[in-house]
């Protein structure tokens, strides 16, 4: 599959140097994806600081955000995606078997319950966009106001980034 649209070269636009430096700065590279972002400068800069906020920094734990992305992932056949995550969400715990379970049809066991509603909670908003308020209501028994948009946002900003990336064939 051919990428949709050129990737800029790092270092190749004294334009994009700051925007570059900071991505640098709080990814370590940049990688396919953010080489794609860079040929809009603002919205490089608006997915950067979105991304970071989600991942760097949210309140939920570490592990319950990879579950989230990578089952986003998984539902929306972004597997750029979930190769990028899964080091990260084993570095959080997350085992090999519940890596696999997160690629089947349905989540049933492996995680704790908290877990097993918050996937439930992802393929909702992933597949169905609508939150039944039964699910809902059920999602906020564990969570305050602040937590309860950092999981709805973390779900929505992935389905962005999984959606981008199978839209311009980013790979690897």
């Amino acid at each position: 599959m051919n990428q949709r649209i050129q990737k800029i070269v790092p270092g190749s636009t004294p334009e994009l140097a700051e925007i570059e430096a900071r991505i640098l700065k709080e990814r370590g590279r940049i990688s396919p994806l953010y080489q794609v972002l860079l040929n809009s400068p603002e919205i490089a800069k608006g997915w950067e600081a979105l991304l970071t906020a989600v991942r760097n920094k949210s309140s939920l734990p570490a592990r319950l955000r990879e579950l989230m992305i990578l089952r986003v992932a998984v539902l929306n056949r972004a597997q750029f995606e979930f190769d990028a995550h899964a080091p990260i969400a084993i570095k959080e715990g997350v085992s090999q078997a519940q890596l696999e379970e997160l690629q089947k049809d349905k989540v049933s066991s492996g995680f704790s319950e908290l877990e097993v509603l918050v996937l439930e909670f992802t393929d909702v908003m992933t597949k169905e966009v609508q939150v039944p308020d039964a699910l809902y209501d059920l999602v906020k028994s564990y969570f305050n106001d602040q937590e309860i948009l950092e999981v709805v946002t973390t779900i929505s900003a992935y389905n962005m980034v999984s959606r981008l990336l199978n839209a311009l064939h980013v790979g690897h």
